[in-house]
């Protein structure tokens, strides 16, 4: 089996590294790397991953890279993935995330490949649901924001090229991920993160906040790997997938829970720089559906977490600390 993983290098790849390299060690896991990466730990989770350097903001790179990997299985994780950034950078979403994926799929045909493609989509596409009621696969798409817009494309283009030109995708709708090594501009993980600088005494005692009243389904992004794995059967091909928990939390809860494994009293301030531009006030899944097609669900403990990504965050901090004093 060979499988290539775009956006290897980012929160989500070096996790489905992992997964399939355990699930599977005799697969031949190609990876697509771009920027800066920590070439290290994706050795250590797969031995023997190839990597190749490339974009897919240009054709000759996914030329390249398809020719290179002639893969069986694609899970294509790449994107430009921050919502409030995509306000500063509307183009560049929608450059890499809708018409990179247009680009890959135009390749694949081009080099005549038949692929299983596993698309990360998001359940930022649905916009604000009006009820509070769980999130299902056929909730209306209304996104409002540049990032929502952009992926919103690519799962239309997903489902399109399915059905028009035979393309066997599969879109998997994260909802919020979260877990070790997730970057600090995603809320759980700046809130640890200023936890950890805290306790070393490398920032002062307050938290600081944004608004905390929204309420969000956050699933451990070692759990929606382990979706993304079981998906991925030429039976789903065409098929749409929430990975979701169907646990609602509200931000608040998530600031308790982080400060009770703090290792000093924490003050808490609102911030307004940190309120989201259209901010979505109610964003919780229904994961019924791939429950019933693969058995999956979420199954680690939101305390679990969040005591992993704040111990993740205390081990990266202290050696940052050591290294520049």
């Amino acid at each position: 089996m060979r499988i290539l993983i775009t956006g290897v290098t980012g929160f989500v790849g070096p996790h489905l590294v992992g997964e399939l390299h355990r699930a599977d060690p005799t697969s031949e896991i190609y990876g697509l790397t771009w920027g800066s990466f920590d070439r290290q730990a994706l050795e250590n989770a797969a031995p023997g991953i190839r990597l190749i350097e490339g974009d897919l903001v240009q054709e000759a790179s996914i030329e390249k890279l398809l020719t290179d990997s002639r893969p069986d299985v694609i899970y294509h994780l790449a994107a430009a993935s921050s919502v409030a950034r995509s306000w500063e950078a509307a183009a560049l979403s929608l450059e890499i995330n809708a018409m990179g994926t247009a680009r890959l799929f135009a390749e694949i045909l081009r080099q005549k490949l038949d692929p299983l493609i596993v698309i990360s989509s998001t359940a930022e596409i649905y916009g604000r649901v009006e009820s509070a009621t769980p999130i299902g696969e056929t909730t209306p798409i209304a996104p409002v924001s540049p990032y929502g817009t952009s992926k919103a494309a690519q799962d239309l283009l997903s489902a399109q090229f399915h059905a028009g030109r035979g393309l066997a995708t599969i879109r998997v709708r994260f909802f919020h991920l979260t877990g070790p090594g997730r970057p600090p501009h995603f809320v759980a993980s700046s809130f640890a993160r200023q936890i950890a600088r805290i306790e070393l005494g490398l920032a002062p005692a307050t938290l600081s906040v944004g608004n905390l009243e929204s309420v969000r389904d956050f699933t451990d992004v070692r759990d929606a790997v382990r979706a993304c794995r079981l998906v991925t059967d030429r039976s789903h091909a065409g098929e749409v997938f929430n990975v979701c928990s169907g646990r609602a939390i509200v931000i608040s809860n998530v600031v308790d829970r982080l400060m009770e494994m703090s290792r000093c009293d924490l003050a808490v301030e609102f911030d307004p720089e940190r309120a989201r531009l259209a901010d979505i006030p109610w964003m919780v899944g229904d994961p019924a559906k791939i429950k019933a097609a693969t058995g999956w669900r979420a199954e680690i403990p939101l305390e679990q977490t969040l005591g992993d990504l704040l111990d993740w965050w205390r081990e990266r901090e202290s050696e940052e600390s050591t290294v520049n004093s």
